[in-house]
């Protein structure tokens, strides 16, 4: 169990923020992982990737990104804004002094005799160096083509949790976020195989949504960092579905509302923004809210408001259409 206590000062600092790197670090451990397989989250993304990364250094990733377990904390610098450039964190990644990429390479050699951790750990300037190029490299062919719709579903997510916090503060906040996290008494609690207390002061808590964190919860505590936990933001099971032709052997719906507007309605399996809606179905946000306010009018889908968030949902009437059912007169 790790726990953290957080202090008035802490609490009134609670941030949030979406970092480019952070979601290429945590990809990499799913293309290593369990990504690829039948049951997999990101099965469709690895499978669609990986025969691309030829000229990328994944063995020197994947050593220093294993598919479980600590990651190296000079790969997950805190963001400094709420939104930052993959350019911009990959900077701070190549600017960590060598004696902390090789303290760092230590923690993740943890006594076992590991030849390539070995020679990494030997030569702490020249493996920074070929970190940040792979990591360049396999950015632009793996994360950057999906970064909009990845960006889109984080953003979305920031939304809510800020509605979560301003509407019932810290407690519901915590309660929402993930189910290995609690909070009581000024204690933050992550489940987790390992013990460790963190008393924080005063540094606040970054909180940073990432869809490749998935399942797990990151926690990162060693100063002189900013105190970080990174979770699964909502949504993420929907981020590799292609979006719905609104089939379902429901022509009805299609002859009712048209081919495009029929896909919108079918990607409704559960409330979205329009943000999330117009990445899902690659659809300018003032086409998607002309769609948007057709459908309500004919009583397809209805809308309602979470905070400064509109989400979208089906109605009865939607479903049954999308079924391909009678509707009564």
């Amino acid at each position: 169990m790790i726990s953290i206590d957080l202090n008035p000062d802490d609490i009134s600092r609670i941030r949030f923020a979406i970092s480019p790197v952070w979601e290429t670090v945590t990809s990499v451990r799913s293309l290593t992982g369990n990504a690829s397989a039948s049951g997999g989250m990101h099965r469709v993304w690895a499978r669609r990737v990986a025969p691309l990364l030829r000229q990328v250094d994944l063995a020197l990733l994947s050593a220093l990104i294993p598919p479980d377990g600590y990651i190296p904390d000079f790969l997950t610098p805190a963001p400094s804004r709420r939104t930052s450039t993959f350019d911009a964190g990959l900077a701070t990644v190549a600017a960590t002094p060598p004696a902390t990429v090789a303290a760092d390479l230590e923690l993740l050699r943890d006594g076992r005799r590991d030849p390539l951790l070995e020679k990494l750990i030997a030569s702490p300037a020249a493996t920074l160096a070929a970190v940040v190029d792979a990591l360049d490299r396999y950015w632009r062919i793996a994360v950057e083509p999906d970064w909009s719709r990845l960006h889109a579903l984080l953003e979305a997510d920031l939304a809510f949790r800020m509605d979560e916090l301003a509407s019932g503060g810290v407690h519901q906040l915590f309660r929402s976020l993930h189910p290995s996290l609690g909070y009581a008494n000024g204690t933050l609690t992550v489940a987790k195989s390992y013990c460790c207390h963190t008393p924080l002061t005063g540094q606040g808590l970054l909180l940073v949504p990432c869809v490749f964190a998935w399942p797990d919860l990151l926690v990162l505590t060693a100063p002189p960092h900013v105190p970080t936990v990174t979770y699964s933001p909502r949504g993420v099971g929907l981020m590799w579905e292609e979006p719905r032709d609104g089939g379902r052997g429901a022509s009805p719906l299609a002859d009712l509302v048209g081919r495009t507007r029929a896909a919108l309605v079918a990607q409704l399996d559960v409330p979205m923004s329009t943000t999330q809606l117009a990445c899902q179905l690659d659809l300018t946000a003032p086409t998607l809210s002309a769609h948007l306010r057709i459908l309500a009018a004919a009583g397809v889908v209805a809308s309602r408001r979470t905070g400064r968030t509109v989400l979208y949902a089906r109605t009865d009437l939607g479903e049954r259409l999308l079924d391909g059912g009678a509707v009564a007169s």
